[in-house]
């Protein structure tokens, strides 16, 4: 066998040593995670308090409505005073590029801190265990021992005080989404009134099954079962990306540290498993960077607080680099690393496009269709016609006149449209007839101009388009 074969097949051994050594929990095992105060947890309680714009943003008023109302029966998003229409969509599909990629690039730079502080399941299985934990025991011997106790008159309290504010949550939950897509305080006059609409009632109910189950029961299973960016996520690493890590040339041997003693044979870690206690996903994050690590922080938490008690320098468990623990390298610098480069640009990009959509979003949509068939007709006089179809958007929340005039070709004149009127949020197709003259008549193909002014407004739109004469 060559040596570089048996180096490389000594290698293979020892990812099949560590990998054997991790602990997976496919659901035969209920965590029960030990709650600590510390920095990442402050810092979770903030990512995780983001998600009070779902219940309290649609009862936001702004000018008399709904500040944020995504009205899709009309096909209009509603956005304070910005009103956006399917013509302008893009800039939705230049927004969700935006947190597309974002997402990529916060992974690449600093793992799943989606998952462990914004993501949805996270967040709620966060609350929903707060609420298991004051009721029924926040640490496995407490819960276990609430489990195995008898059928009391308290235990049938706790229990019912816990399924009914998750029901709660739940169908909070499923209201407030749907909230955003209907005025909210209506939706709930017709929830109460039994007028709500079959969509609604749908959709509350499938969301408030969903957060009961995945919430209250599932919990991390759905991030190894169900969620295919939790298993994406991996590929997006590198070696510079800075992830919770134990440092194993400072923590080995770990070994218990009796009161009083100090042993410089042992490393740092005193194997107290508060590291375990803590993490939601029930790892050992002492065997290395693991498919269950969503990145929390809650193990840098709860060893931070066992270093400040053994007084030993923080940071045996700490957010860091396969570089920094592994060659004691320092990592690269965002500006130099390719990926993050590509990410920046893109996300530069769409940033750019989206601002540029909202600076110059038009009041209205004008567009002329030149009929086809025929492309012109000779009248009796001599005078050649063309016919046109008109459509309007009336992107604001006005009632719009518009009078219809010309330009851009001599002795043409326009009939059977003068004036329309278009209500907002609504389209009209008006069709128009151009008419030139014998005295100016045209051969081939010739530009025109159709202009519309909009009474008691500064707003002024135009489209360039085409007359069509005999060759």
């Amino acid at each position: 066998m060559s040596e570089e074969h048996a180096v490389s097949t000594a290698s293979v051994d020892e990812i099949y040593e560590e990998v054997s050594d991790w602990h997976i929990n496919t659901g035969g095992i209920k965590i029960v995670a030990k709650r600590l105060a510390g920095r990442f947890r402050r810092l979770k309680w903030f990512g995780m308090s983001i998600w009070a714009v779902l219940f309290f943003g649609p009862y936001l008023r702004w000018n008399g409505s709904q500040a944020v109302l995504f009205d899709l029966p009309n096909r209009q998003f509603n956005i304070f005073d910005i009103t956006i229409y399917p013509q302008d969509i893009w800039m939705l599909s230049l927004t969700l590029l935006f947190f597309a990629i974002l997402l990529a690039a916060v992974t690449s730079i600093a793992g799943r801190v989606f998952c462990g502080y914004f993501c949805f399941q996270t967040v709620w299985t966060d609350v929903y265990t707060l609420i298991e934990g004051k009721l029924e025991g926040n640490t496995p011997q407490k819960a276990m021992k609430f489990k195995n106790a008898p059928w009391t008159t308290d235990k049938i309290i706790r229990k019912t005080t816990k399924h009914g504010l998750w029901l709660a949550i739940a169908i909070l939950t499923g209201i407030s989404f749907v909230a955003w897509f209907t005025d909210a305080f209506q939706l709930w006059v017709d929830l109460f009134t039994f007028q709500a609409p079959m969509t609604a009632v749908i959709i509350i109910a499938t969301f408030t099954g969903g957060t009961y189950l995945f919430a209250g029961f599932m919990r991390e299973q759905v991030c190894f079962r169900l969620c295919p960016y939790a298993r994406l996520q991996g590929v997006m690493y590198d070696q510079d990306t800075v992830l919770p890590s134990y440092d194993a040339e400072r923590g080995e041997p770990r070994g218990k540290l009796k009161r009083g003693q100090e042993s410089s044979s042992k490393g740092s870690c005193v194997d107290c498993n508060v590291c375990v206690a803590v993490c939601p996903t029930g790892i050992d994050i002492r065997q290395g960077q693991q498919e269950g690590c969503i990145t929390c922080g809650m193990c840098i938490d709860a060893c931070d607080s066992i270093m400040d008690k053994t007084k030993q320098p923080r940071g045996l468990i700490r957010y860091a680099s396969y570089k920094e623990l592994h060659h004691n390298a320092k990592s690269i610098p965002l500006y130099k690393r390719f990926r993050v480069i590509v990410y920046a640009i893109i996300l530069l990009a769409a940033t750019s496009g989206i601002v540029y959509g909202f600076m110059n979003l038009s009041p209205t949509e004008f567009k002329v269709v030149h009929e086809r068939q025929p492309l012109f007709v000779k009248l009796s006089d001599g005078s050649i016609q063309n016919k046109y179809i008109i459509k309007v958007l009336n992107k604001t929340k006005e009632t719009m006149r518009i009078r219809f005039e010309i330009d851009g070709l001599e002795g043409a004149t326009l009939h059977s449209l003068k004036e329309i009127t278009v209500e907002p949020g609504k389209v009209v197709p008006v069709t128009a007839l151009v008419r030139v003259s014998p005295e100016n008549a045209i051969t081939g193909v010739t530009p025109i101009i159709f202009k519309g002014d909009v009474d008691d407004s500064t707003i002024s739109i135009q489209y360039k388009s085409m007359f069509m004469g005999p060759k």
